[in-house]
């Protein structure tokens, strides 16, 4: 999909609410996830307004979950919504949609008539996400080694959260705009950079016969090097979850946690290494999903940034490419904002 977008500002304002000119309605966005739904309602060119998260799980269905936002009192205030995109974790292909981390599916078609909405648009999660990276302004990332993007150059994504999502921006020969990959990079054979990655790698295979990049790199992931860290080391751990381990390790209360977590980044960083030489993504690799942008320091000061230049004869190449983590709270909305808008041609 290619498409030249504008700048919106998310502001999860107060204010009462009517559509801007240029919106003859209000439209829906959503950045549905495996663990959390975001919904938003875009009032007009750059007014993404009316954030509300709500959890997958409180829903029986997608179509459940956007029909409550849709009740809140706020939202219906604006008037009726014509037109919505949403951006989820999962391939699109064809009109029947399944979640790959969640149970929910939906017929695309089915869902725009029981919604009521002129038109409906579902794009894969980091599609969206990646269409939003040329509009982060300077607050909205932080750069983590490498040096300046190489302008009209391509540009990697991708992020750990409920899975590994991987997409990428190619530009146009226009120079004007991008085309957003539709990439299920996550999903790639996972491959080991040294022997405690190996022994990792036999543990999990107890458990899958394949294994890839995003069975280690996302919260179920944490959690299964947690597992097989503890078994190599012959540690007594209790079983713990992803938040509490990422806890544990920010706190410097585990030791075996904060192996995990340098573990985690290691990884994440040939991965994205990886990803950079693939696509010549001399622009810059971002990083988003749940999981990093939570690390803080702790991965600006990790192993990532040393395995993502780790190599060999394109160590020198991979040392200039610069890499950030997308500190903006709801930057797919972006994203997704742009793909509806070349959809309805404003």
């Amino acid at each position: 999909m290619t498409v030249a977008p504008a700048s919106p500002t998310l502001q999860p304002s107060a204010a009462p609410l009517s559509p801007a000119p240029g919106h003859t309605s209000p439209r829906l966005l959503a950045d549905i996830g495996g663990t959390n739904a975001r919904f938003a309602l875009e009032l007009g060119p750059g007014r993404i307004e009316r954030i509300e998260v709500l959890a997958c799980a409180s829903h029986a269905t997608l179509g459940e979950a956007m029909r409550a936002y849709l009740a809140m009192p706020a939202v219906a205030a604006a008037g009726a919504v014509r037109h919505a995109a949403i951006a989820i974790a999962n391939p699109v292909m064809g009109d029947m949609v399944r979640m790959t981390n969640h149970h929910w599916e939906f017929s695309i078609e089915a869902l725009r008539r029981e919604c009521g909405f002129d038109t409906f648009v579902v794009v894969n999660d980091f599609e969206a996400l990646a269409m939003a990276l040329p509009w982060l302004g300077a607050a909205d990332k932080v750069q983590v080694g490498g040096g300046a993007p190489v302008a009209g150059a391509p540009i990697g994504l991708l992020g750990a959260g409920t899975g590994l999502g991987v997409s990428g921006l190619v530009p146009a020969p226009d120079g004007k705009s991008w085309t957003a990959l539709r990439s299920e990079g996550g999903h790639v054979t996972f491959a080991p950079a040294n022997e405690t990655e190996v022994a990792i790698l036999q543990y999990a295979w107890r458990e899958f016969e394949h294994v890839s990049a995003e069975r280690f790199l996302s919260g179920a992931g944490v959690e299964l090097i947690y597992r097989a860290l503890a078994q190599l080391r012959g540690a007594a751990e209790p079983a713990l979850e992803a938040p509490e381990i990422s806890r544990r390790a920010l706190a410097g209360a585990c030791a075996l946690c904060e192996e995990v977590v340098d573990v985690f980044c290691g990884m994440l960083g040939t991965v994205a290494g990886n990803l950079a030489v693939t696509l010549g993504a001399q622009g810059g690799v971002y990083i988003g999903g749940g999981i990093v942008p939570r690390l803080g320091e702790r991965f600006a000061h990790s192993c990532f940034r040393r395995r993502f230049e780790q190599k060999g004869r394109f160590a020198g190449y991979l040392a200039a490419v610069p890499t950030y983590v997308i500190t903006a709270e709801y930057p797919a909305f972006l994203g997704v904002s742009a793909i509806l808008a070349a959809r309805l041609g404003a």
